[in-house]
C-alpha cells in the first residue's frame, strides 16, 4: 500500500533537507551571535558560517563569494536587481526588457517602473516559450538599461537560451538579470559562462528553508552598481541592509553543496521519472498534450493539458496527491495562466492544464499510483461532458454551432 499524501509541486517549494536542517540546528540556540559583531566571539562564529556559506553558493554558480549578497528570497533579490538598475543608471537610459512568461515578481517591479516614466518591452515567446534572440537584438536600443529573462519557466520548465542573451547582451553593453530560481539546484548554472551580471535565487527551491535568497552581483566586466532598496547599515556590500539570518544562509549554503554533488545522478533519476509520467500519460489517454519546450527544460518539470475537463476538477479527484493546476497564477485567481497565455493555449485549454513537479522524495511507485487514478478521474470527469463525446467521434466542439433549446428560445 502506497503512502500517501504524494507529493508532486516540488516548483511551489521543496521540503527541508534533513541533511540541511541538521547543519542550520546549532544556530538558532548555541551559535546565535550576529554575523555583524566582530568584536567577541558569538559574532565571529556567526560571521565565518555565513562566509562558509557564501563559498558553498559561488561553488554552485561559479562566481567570487564577494559576489553573493543575502536576502530573504528571490522576489526581493529580483525586486533590487531590477529597481537598482533602474535607480542607479536611469541617467543613462530608461529603457528596459523582459518577457511575456517571466514570475510576477519581474513584471511587477518591471511595470511600477513603467508607471514611473521607463519604457518597457514585453517579448513575446514562441509555442514552447521560448524567446527568440533576434527578436531581443532588435529591441536593444541605445537606452536599453537591463534585460531580465527568467532561466527556467515556473510553470512549464522550459528553459530560455541564456547563455546566447548573455553574450548578446555584453556584446551590447546591456546588464543581464535572469531569476534562476526553478534552475539553480536542478541543472548546471554557470554564470560566467552565461554571462549573468545578476542572478536571483530562493534557497527553498532547492530543499532549504524559506525566508532566504541570493542576488548575485557581478564585480567584474562590468561591476555592476546597484541603488539599494533597503537601506540602515550597510550590510551586504551596501546593496542589502539588515541582519542577517544566519540559521537561514547557513541551510541555504547547505543545501547548494548538497544540489553540486548530487545534481547530476538527481536530475538523470528524475529526467527518467517525469517521461514515464508522461509517456504512460499518454499512453493510456486522448486528448491530452505536453505545455512547453520537450528539449530545452527542467527534468523535474511537466505541465500537460486535458482537454475537456477542467483542471480544477482533475486536482479535487485527485485529492491525496499535490499538484498545481495552470489555469492560474494564484489560487484566489480564476484567470487562465498568463504563461500559457503567452504560448498561444487557448484560454480553455490553460483551464485543464496541470503541473507536475518532482522531487527528491518521487519514487516510481508513487508516479505509477498517480497515473493509474489520474487515468480513472479522466474517464470519470469525461463521461459528464459533451464536449468530449463528440471529441471522441472526430467532431471538434469549436465548428459546433450550437442552437438555443425551446426553453432557452423563450427566455431570451
Amino acid at each position: 500500500m502506497i503512502a500517501t499524501p504524494i507529493y508532486l509541486d516540488h516548483n511551489a517549494t521543496t521540503p527541508v533537507d534533513p541533511r540541511v536542517f541538521e547543519a542550520m540546528r546549532p544556530y538558532f540556540c548555541e551559535v546565535f551571535g550576529n554575523a555583524a559583531s566582530r568584536s567577541h566571539s558569538f559574532g565571529k562564529a556567526a560571521l565565518a558560517a555565513v562566509d562558509r556559506a557564501r563559498e558553498q553558493v559561488a561553488e554552485l554558480l561559479n562566481c567570487d563569494p564577494s559576489e553573493i549578497i543575502w536576502t530573504s528570497g528571490a522576489t526581493e533579490s529580483n525586486n533590487i536587481a531590477i529597481k537598482g538598475v533602474a535607480d542607479m543608471h536611469g541617467s543613462r537610459g530608461r529603457h528596459i526588457i523582459t518577457q511575456l512568461t517571466e514570475h510576477k515578481a519581474v513584471l511587477d517591479p518591471c511595470r511600477r517602473l513603467e508607471n514611473q516614466g521607463y519604457e518597457l518591452t514585453l517579448l513575446r515567446v514562441d509555442k514552447t516559450g521560448r524567446v527568440n534572440v533576434d527578436e531581443l537584438a532588435a529591441a536593444i536600443r541605445p537606452d536599453t538599461i537591463l534585460v531580465s529573462i527568467m532561466y527556467a519557466n515556473n510553470e512549464t520548465g522550459t528553459i530560455q537560451p541564456v547563455r546566447e542573451i548573455g553574450k548578446l547582451c555584453h556584446e551590447r553593453g546591456v546588464l543581464f538579470h535572469c531569476d534562476a530560481t526553478q534552475a539553480v539546484g536542478h541543472v548546471p548554472v554557470d554564470v560566467k559562462a552565461d554571462e549573468v551580471d545578476l542572478l536571483s535565487l530562493s534557497a527553498h527551491k532547492l530543499y532549504g528553508p524559506k525566508g532566504v535568497g541570493v542576488l548575485y552581483v557581478r564585480k567584474r566586466n562590468p561591476r555592476v552598481m546597484l541603488s539599494p532598496l533597503i537601506e540602515g547599515g550597510g550590510h551586504e556590500r551596501g546593496i542589502r541592509s539588515g541582519t542577517l539570518n544566519v540559521p537561514g544562509i547557513v541551510g541555504c549554503g547547505e543545501a547548494c553543496r548538497i544540489a553540486r554533488e548530487e545534481m547530476a545522478e538527481e536530475a538523470a533519476r528524475l529526467t527518467a521519472l517525469r517521461d514515464r509520467l508522461e509517456q504512460e500519460i499518454l499512453r493510456r489517454n486522448r486528448f491530452v498534450t505536453i505545455n512547453g519546450n520537450t528539449e530545452h527544460r527542467l527534468p523535474h518539470t511537466s505541465n500537460m493539458s486535458f482537454a475537456y475537463v477542467e483542471g480544477e476538477s482533475i486536482m479535487l479527484s485527485l485529492d491525496d496527491v499535490a499538484l498545481s493546476s495552470g489555469s492560474a497564477c494564484t489560487s484566489a485567481s480564476l484567470e487562465p495562466s498568463h504563461v500559457l497565455a503567452a504560448m498561444g493555449i487557448s484560454p480553455v485549454l490553460a483551464h485543464s492544464s496541470i503541473r507536475f513537479g518532482l522531487g527528491r522524495s518521487t519514487t516510481q511507485e508513487q508516479i505509477d499510483y498517480v497515473v493509474d487514478k489520474l487515468t480513472s478521474a479522466l474517464e470519470r470527469l469525461r463521461e459528464m461532458s459533451p464536449l468530449y463525446e463528440l471529441a471522441i467521434e472526430g467532431i471538434d466542439p469549436e465548428t459546433v454551432q450550437w442552437t438555443p433549446t425551446e426553453h432557452q428560445a423563450k427566455h431570451r
